[in-house]
């Protein structure tokens, strides 16, 4: 494959999947510096890649590579027991968050964005195989399928992990 024919084929599977990459790695990383660099090098993967893509599902086929990446980017730069606070200013410029409501008022406004944030934090407490599949499907939309082949497990693992995951964020919002 030529150059000019693989960025061709990167601009059109890759580039379309950025907006998504970049919110599965921020839920994963937990900061947004950190997700910008862990996209970046799951794009160079990808373009190193080119060659390999099948003509599939090319969001699954890219969010598989960043999850991977992300991984491995974790390992790498970070040491099991660190735990970094949160990069809610970078959040709330990159991603609108699907779960805050139209604001009318500024107390709406304040209790919708207190709702939010306990909301985010719940599911970043989350053990990582399950965050990863409730950020997948509830904030992302996928398929169970399209998770499934990301994550390469079995669907039946997928339904079991948001299930559990569901679960718990019922009960940590239980009063």
């Amino acid at each position: 494959m030529s150059c000019a024919e693989r960025r061709k084929l990167f601009a059109a599977v890759v580039l379309p999947q950025l907006n998504d990459a970049y919110a599965l790695a921020r839920w994963l990383a937990r900061n947004g510096a950190d997700a910008e660099d862990i996209v970046q090098e799951a794009s160079l993967r990808a373009f190193q890649a080119m060659g390999q893509y099948a003509q599939g599902n090319a969001r699954v086929w890219v969010l598989t590579i960043v999850r991977h990446t992300a991984y491995w980017w974790l390992r790498k730069n970070r040491s099991a027991a660190m735990v970094l606070g949160e990069d809610l200013q970078t959040l709330e410029e990159r991603q609108a968050l699907p779960f805050e409501p139209n604001v009318e008022t500024p107390e709406t406004a304040l209790l919708a964005k207190s709702d939010a944030e306990r909301l985010k934090g719940m599911i970043e407490r989350l053990p990582e195989p399950i965050r990863e599949v409730v950020v997948l499907r509830d904030l992302q939309g996928r398929s169970y399928q399209e998770i499934a082949e990301i994550c390469s497990v079995p669907i039946g693992t997928v339904m079991s992990r948001l299930a559990r995951a569901r679960q718990r964020l019922c009960e940590a919002a239980a009063p």
